[in-house]
């Protein structure tokens, strides 16, 4: 069984950056894909960003596209999302999630692990 937690959230202004960690303990992170969801109050959870045990990365919504990159550090048991010229519409707590069948898959159902949440608020 793996656990994952996320760090890394916070305040920033908009146009900074953040970059948010998703570690795995428990279980090595290398065999399971790995995604960004995120849910922003009083909205459905959504996909954000994903990548293949052996790489390979999809992104969700296009306002994330060229703004946000997944990438992972497979000795570190960790995935990133480095996130750059944040808007006021990314506030939103984000989620991590690992599926041992799925990669870039949408639907959170594929996944079996989720950490509990990183809080980003990005003011204007």
């Amino acid at each position: 069984q793996v656990q994952l937690v996320e760090s890394g959230g916070g305040l920033v202004q908009a146009g900074g950056s953040l970059r948010l960690s998703c570690a795995a303990s428990g279980r090595s992170l290398d065999s399971y894909h790995v995604a960004w969801f995120r849910q922003a109050p009083g909205k459905e959870r959504e996909f954000v960003a994903s990548i293949g045990s052996r790489g390979g990365s999809t992104y969700g919504t296009d306002s994330v596209k060229g703004r946000f990159t997944i990438f992972r550090d497979n000795a570190k048991n960790t995935v990133y999302l480095q996130m750059t010229s944040l808007k006021p519409e990314d506030t939103a707590v984000y989620y991590c999630a690992a599926s041992t069948f799925y990669s870039g898959s949408y639907y959170r159902n594929n996944y079996e692990h989720w950490g509990q949440g990183t809080q980003v608020t990005v003011s204007s």
